[in-house]
């Protein structure tokens, strides 16, 4: 599924216009990513946590040169289902 047929179900499901939708829709993404910039969390129960997971400094190797490399500490985005998706999901 892209973002236009998830526009056309939330429409559908919710009996909005497509254009209602998509603010509807862009709003949410934007409202996860400013949560993710501030490193909070935003938790819907029953659906699952959005959150920023901290990835710490490491010593890689390039494959193609076995040459040593530093991978510097970065936030990653990161989502973690709730029970009951997953049980939705595993029926």
């Amino acid at each position: 599924m892209n973002k236009s047929q998830l526009i056309a179900k939330i429409a559908e499901d919710a009996d909005l216009k497509k254009a209602d939708a998509e603010k509807f829709l862009d709003a949410f993404i934007s409202a996860v990513k400013e949560v993710w910039a501030e490193g909070d969390k935003l938790q819907l129960v029953g659906f699952g946590t959005f959150e920023t997971k901290e990835r710490a400094a490491k010593t890689g190797v390039n494959p193609a040169t076995g040459e040593k490399i530093e991978i510097a500490a970065c936030r990653i985005p990161s989502f973690k289902p709730g029970k009951s998706l997953k049980d939705e999901l595993n029926k």
